[in-house]
């Protein structure tokens, strides 16, 4: 990674949600029209990827990841006033919605490539959009959705602690690794596979929780979960006719602060 670009796991989630458009049968776990946009002049490359080996387990497990974790998060979206995206990468989400104030939370470099990708495709950052670079600028602003994906893996056990308590009063949508113990095959496989790439990239991942870890976690910050959900229960993922299986690699966890 370089100051001049966002992350590589950015531009990787990015490029399995657009991927899942063009590879993937319906029904289509996530549509995200603009994830290809946003990719500016790696789009090519990178779909390129899944396009030639899109059966390939790794790559049909990013895109089973990334979509499973956005579809379960923005259908929750109705009815919260602020939905703020932390560790926004490349999401799209303030893009294609409307209604609701969006809080965008990343390193100034993605946030600028975002504006950039933008503007080359017509569009530009709208007024309910508001960038910030640490969680720690964060106020209480009405009644809020936070979504966490992607990103836990990444952080310490010091991290996790110190974002959870920067949070205001909220509700909240986060997916964290599994520990191996509770991974299946496939699972097992896709971290043998990334977590070494990732590491050579400069983002080792540091971090797996079990339910019952992230659970304790939460609690200790005032939020109580709401529930877990897995891969498997996410709707269109059971009895598919291409290569998407679920797999047991990551939980998302709904919580709600107790003071929301």
């Amino acid at each position: 990674m370089t100051s001049e670009l966002p992350s590589q796991t950015a531009l990787t989630a990015a490029a399995a949600r657009a991927a899942h458009l063009v590879v993937d049968a319906e029904p289509h776990i996530f549509v995200d029209p603009l994830a290809a946009q946003l990719l500016g002049d790696r789009a090519q490359e990178l779909l390129a990827y899944h396009e030639l080996h899109g059966e390939h387990p790794v790559l049909a497990g990013a895109r089973a990841q990334v979509t499973c974790r956005s579809r379960i998060t923005e259908d929750l979206v109705d009815g919260f006033d602020r939905y703020v995206v932390l560790g926004a990468g490349l999401d799209s989400f303030a893009y294609r919605s409307a209604g609701v104030e969006v809080v965008e939370i990343d390193r100034p470099a993605t946030q600028e490539w975002k504006r950039r990708a933008l503007e080359r495709a017509g569009m530009a950052v709208p007024e309910n959009v508001t960038y910030l670079s640490s969680v720690d600028q964060l106020a209480q602003a009405g009644r809020t959705l936070v979504s966490w994906l992607g990103v836990t893996m990444y952080l310490t056990a010091g991290e996790l602690e110190h974002t959870l308590a920067a949070l205001p009063p909220c509700e909240l949508v986060v997916d964290h690794m599994l520990p191996e113990g509770l991974r299946d095959a496939a699972g097992n496989a896709y971290v043998e596979a990334v977590a070494p790439v990732a590491a050579g990239h400069g983002e080792p991942w540091r971090s797996f929780l079990s339910p019952d870890e992230m659970a304790a976690l939460l609690d200790r910050h005032g939020f109580a979960v709401v529930r877990h959900r897995w891969q498997r229960d996410v709707p269109g993922m059971l009895d598919r006719t291409d290569a998407l299986r679920p797999a047991a690699l990551s939980v998302i966890t709904h919580a709600r602060h107790r003071l929301s």
